[in-house]
Formats: C-alpha cells, structure tokens, sequence
C-alpha cells in the first residue's frame, strides 16, 4: 500500500489517507482481506497524528471499505458490501411500502424501473 500526503494540498489529510485507501480498494491495488497497517504504525510512516489516521480508519469503516476485527487487525472489507446491504435495507422498505400502498407486484417493479431510468439516464 502506497500512500502520499500533500501538506499544500486544500484536502485534510485525514481526507487524503481515505479517499487513496478507498480509491486502492475499488481498483483491486488492496485486495479483500489485505491487512491495514496499525494506525499508530501508518501515522508514523506518514509523518502524522495517530488521531488523524484514526479519523480515515472510521470514516473507511463507515464507508463500508474497511472492517476493524479486533485483535485480527484493520482489513479491507468486500467490495461493496455496505452498499449491497444498504440497497437491500432500502428495497425491502421500498417493498414494504408499496404493498400497504395497495400496489401489485408489476405496479411496484414498474414504478422502480421508472425511478432508476431517471436516475441512470440522467446526464
């Protein structure tokens, strides 16, 4: 894992370490499972405040991009995993909502098509 904070940089450094560690993840460069350094080691080889570090580990974790494991370390999460979650959460509320609504099943899947053709198909 490679990483480079740019002090001038108008982005905080905090923002910088999540946005490459996410960035990495997505392209595969860290793979599932690969092992983060501790936030007291990477802090360290960055030159910065451990509570820096800590701040990108959180916000990764919320991301769904990292996981934290306890003694097992910082791991690089499942791609998209939160997100899947996320979508699922929202589409089973989204199917809840719909049938009290009185809406048969192609009523409620054309109705969604049509949400996501408009969000998709938007320049």
């Amino acid at each position: 894992m490679t990483l480079k904070i740019h002090i001038d940089d108008s982005a905080a450094p905090y923002e910088q370490i999540r946005a490459q560690i996410s960035a990495q993840a997505r392209s595969g460069a860290l793979p599932v499972g690969y092992r983060l350094p501790t936030v007291r080691g990477l802090a360290e080889s960055l030159g910065l405040a451990a509570n820096t570090v800590a701040k990108a580990y959180r916000a990764l974790e919320t991301d769904g991009v990292i996981e934290t494991r306890g003694r097992n370390g910082t791991l690089v999460a499942a791609a998209g995993s939160a997100a899947e979650r996320e979508a699922a959460a929202a589409a089973q509320a989204y199917a809840e909502r719909v049938r009290r609504l009185g809406l048969s099943e192609s009523d409620a899947l054309a109705a969604a098509r049509d949400a996501l053709r408009a969000v998709y198909e938007t320049p």
